[in-house]
């Protein structure tokens, strides 16, 4: 593992370790990333730089064994977009290269308990470039859509979560239903 790399995991599980409320992990790891973010070209090999014609890709690049946290290179190419989705934990977003935009759900019916009758509204947008950081805490659900703009440039992104991004709910916000999923990725050598 690239020194860099070595060093932000290490802060990370510090952190982990000490803070056990995900909006202090976040404040503290969002500088991290954002210095992580910066060094990008220093330890992305061409295995965290694949893309996918069909979807976004999603290249590992540290799983922990504990499974408390994982980090993720995304690479979207030009109208790419994830489904309506939430995470489960808490997690942080660099930005390497172009432009990655955020479209924000919340639920107009309180919290979600189950998997039916799911009333979404849509909130704001935020649109991250190069240097920008991005973070959120289960709230009890962040739901979102991210992805890049037809117009817009390939963007890269690094993605840390408190766990082993494997599956997340999606939502189908017109049928007011979720489901949880798989969520492949790419393994790096």
């Amino acid at each position: 593992m690239h020194p860099s790399l070595s060093e932000f995991v290490t802060k990370c599980e510090s952190i982990i370790a000490a803070k056990e409320k995900a909006a202090d992990r976040v404040t503290m790891i969002a500088p991290l990333m954002q210095a992580l973010s910066a060094q990008a070209d220093q330890f992305l090999s061409d295995d965290h730089k694949r893309s996918e014609e069909q979807h976004y890709a999603r290249n590992a690049i540290h799983i922990a064994p504990s499974g408390n946290l994982s980090l993720f290179a995304l690479v979207w190419l030009p109208g790419q977009w994830t489904p309506v989705h939430d995470h489960g934990c808490w997690g942080v977003v660099g930005i390497v290269k172009g432009v990655l935009e955020e479209r924000s759900y919340m639920s107009a019916s309180g919290d979600i308990t189950a998997d039916s009758n799911i009333r979404l509204k849509r909130g704001g947008v935020i649109l991250l470039n190069p240097g920008s950081v991005s973070s959120f805490v289960p709230n009890p659900d962040h739901i979102h859509m991210t992805g890049v703009a037809k117009v817009r440039e390939a963007c890269i992104s690094l993605h840390l979560y408190g766990r082993n991004m494997n599956t997340f709910h999606i939502y189908d916000v017109e049928a007011g239903t979720r489901r949880l999923i798989d969520v492949p990725h790419h393994e790096s050598r």
